[in-house]
């Protein structure tokens, strides 16, 4: 028997909640725009430019949130990784637990070198993951992200493979 799960409901919600928006650029809450996100997803990875992983529920299946190596360099050995969860996924450990896994992967299985997180001053959420998941605090980028209408000073991270 064949399974499908539907993951634009979850980037549908993603597009319209308060705090991810707050924090993470989203597209419109439009089902094109869904589908489109999902096929730009597939296509970065069959570039090796960004790996995405969804965060799903383990009875069900459904997108919780979403996990990813941006700006992946292979020849570099360098990333960043970003996230999002929904709500019912948030204090629950899924988008650390995740992310931990996203890192082997990417320091055992892909061979990189470095991870960066970065996140807005002020998402402490995103600190916690970052503190957990053993990224090590970096710097400060004064001013470098626009949320809310307002400019947040952005704090850099770094996860090298020999911190493991």
């Amino acid at each position: 028997m064949l399974w499908f799960i539907d993951d634009r409901p979850a980037v549908l919600a993603s597009c319209t909640d308060t705090e991810i928006r707050r924090w993470r650029h989203r597209p419109p809450a439009d089902v094109a725009e869904a589908d489109a996100y999902i096929r730009r997803r597939a296509l970065d990875w069959a570039r090796d430019e960004r790996l995405t992983w969804a965060v799903c529920e383990p009875a069900t299946g459904a997108m919780l949130g979403e996990v990813s190596l941006d700006h992946l360099d292979l020849a570099m050995g360098t990333a960043e990784a970003a996230c999002w969860a929904l709500p019912q996924a948030r204090g629950a450990g899924m988008t650390t637990t995740a992310l931990a896994a996203v890192t082997r992967f990417a320091f055992g299985g892909l061979g990189l070198h470095r991870i960066s997180y970065l996140w807005a001053a002020g998402n402490a959420a995103s600190g916690r993951v970052a503190e957990k998941c053993g990224f090590r605090p970096e710097g400060r980028l004064r001013d470098a992200w626009t949320a809310d209408g307002r400019r947040h000073d952005v704090l850099v991270t770094g996860l090298l493979a020999t911190d493991r």
